[in-house]
């Protein structure tokens, strides 16, 4: 552990690679199926393989999800796009080369706007968004000396989304991560499941001296599977290069993978030159060219981005920065609130409901917001009930809730009708109790016309006794304000 002397010596400076596999049916270059989780090489074919006398022919909708993604982060969409072949040799790279873009990326700058937990906001600069097709995998299993090789993945649809080197803190990696997460979801382009390996992420890990112009030498870091673990190597990147450099010893410019038991990083090769890869324009693919037409259709297709929908959120419901932030984490559960937000105008009532016992329901049982039980409609009832005076709150959370959660048929109304939970709101009904509870409690009226208006609370609990929980506390407040302040 180095001291916070040292740490403020340095500038951490953080550039990340996020590979997103697109959600397309078939694979970039071939038509067989992307599906995850089949038998191994059965979902191969002679392109996929590379074998001589193939030709490979783009699939369209790989161009429109990169597209999309471009113009999610105000890139500019580069209209004549060529690929290249990136010559590596990898076991689990059948055709030894990788179809790739190299000098021209069909999206060209842009940013991705993220917010820290103390509520500081920052523009994150993307140098590029480019498409190319993904590897096999390489299995190891437990006491075999062999490597097995599985090329269902080989071919299938990336977007490279390239950060520019603007991050400082492992926070802020992790933020923009989620950023890019959310976005991929909302276009609907990649599920971002990390543990499945369809969002993976490369950190490019450098330090420099404070007010130094030129960038240290950076070491890239792979192998992680969720976002803990990207902010747990760059934590321990930033210590080790640190140490190095104190102790006089030259950072080597290399690959590391990180493991996730010890939490620390490990060289793997040293980093490759650019004239390794002898990149060359692929002679077999045409190029992609994106018409004016094309691109209009794509941007005609766009969702609502999460900052979108978050300041609709703010604006035109009136919640808090904080409930839009949390309502907007997910798209599903976005559209679900806007759904809700459809049948009832008590806003911020429907964002406690979402926030409190609805997030409870849905993070107990693991399920997600399509599979709650619960229309909107019925909840928007029930939320109608308890503005209206019908019902209290206490009630429908811990009453009729949860008989709404058994995929009852019945509507809150008639649940609440069953389980004699109707509030008394009639003054003319309540007004005998409120009388009956006052004339039983002399000696604490007299305390209360002296000043101990704290003994209200005593007051509506006996009323509330006497009604059986049924009077609106609305109701019984005024009338006992009434009698008492008289």
């Amino acid at each position: 552990m180095i001291s916070e002397d040292l740490r403020n010596k340095y500038q951490l400076v953080i550039g990340l690679e996020v590979h997103a596999q697109l959600q397309t049916v078939s694979k970039i270059f071939s038509a067989d199926s992307t599906e995850y989780g089949n038998l191994p090489n059965t979902q191969i074919s002679v392109i996929t393989l590379g074998h001589p006398g193939t030709l490979p022919k783009i699939n369209k909708k790989v161009v429109e999800y990169a597209v999309k993604m471009g113009l999610a982060c105000n890139s500019e969409i580069t209209r004549f796009n060529i690929f290249s072949r990136k010559n590596y040799f990898y076991p689990d790279l059948p055709k030894g080369y990788q179809i790739t873009q190299d000098k021209g990326p069909i999206c060209v700058g842009g940013t991705v706007p993220i917010q820290l937990s103390d509520g500081t906001k920052r523009d994150i600069r993307l140098n590029r968004v480019h498409m190319e097709e993904d590897a096999g995998k390489s299995i190891h299993l437990a006491g075999e000396t062999d490597t097995f090789v599985d090329f269902n993945r080989a071919g299938t649809p990336l977007i490279e989304i390239v950060s520019e080197p603007d991050m400082h803190s492992p926070e802020e990696a992790y933020a923009f991560l989620t950023e890019i997460k959310k976005l991929v979801e909302y276009l609907e382009i990649c599920d971002g499941n990390m543990e499945e390996g369809s969002l993976r992420c490369d950190a490019n890990v450098s330090v420099m001296l404070k007010g130094a112009k030129e960038l240290g030498k950076k070491v890239e870091v792979k192998n992680m599977n969720s976002f803990r673990n990207v902010f747990r190597a760059i934590e321990h990147e930033h210590e080790r290069i640190i140490g190095l450099l104190e102790e006089g010893k030259e950072i080597v410019s290399e690959t590391r993978t990180f493991d996730a038991n010890s939490g620390t990083t490990a060289s793997m090769r040293t980093k490759e030159d650019l004239n390794d890869y002898r990149y060359f324009p692929e002679p077999d693919l045409s190029p992609v060219v994106i018409s004016e037409e094309w691109l209009s259709s794509i941007q005609e297709q766009m969702p609502e981005l999460p900052r979108e929908l978050q300041s609709r959120f703010v604006n035109d419901y009136g919640l808090p920065d904080y409930d839009a932030s949390f309502l907007t984490e997910s798209r599903s559960i976005a559209l679900w609130f806007d759904n809700l937000c459809k049948i009832t105008s008590n806003y911020k009532a429907a964002s406690n409901w979402m926030m409190g016992p609805i997030k409870s329901y849905l993070n107990e049982s693991g399920a997600s917001i399509s599979d709650f039980p619960i229309p909107a409609t019925k909840l928007g009832e029930l939320i109608e009930m308890i503005d209206e005076g019908h019902v209290s709150f206490t009630a429908a959370q811990q009453k009729i809730y949860p008989e709404m959660l058994n995929q009852s048929e019945e509507s809150p109304l008639q649940i609440a009708q069953r389980l004699n939970l109707i509030q008394e709101s009639d003054e003319d009904s309540l007004l005998p109790i409120v009388e009956s509870v006052i004339s039983e409690n002399a000696s604490k009226v007299k305390e209360y016309k002296s000043g101990k208006k704290g003994l209200m609370g005593m007051f509506m609990g006996q009323v509330m006794k006497k009604s059986q929980g049924k009077a609106d506390p609305k109701v019984a407040t005024k009338l006992l304000t009434k009698i008492l302040d008289n």
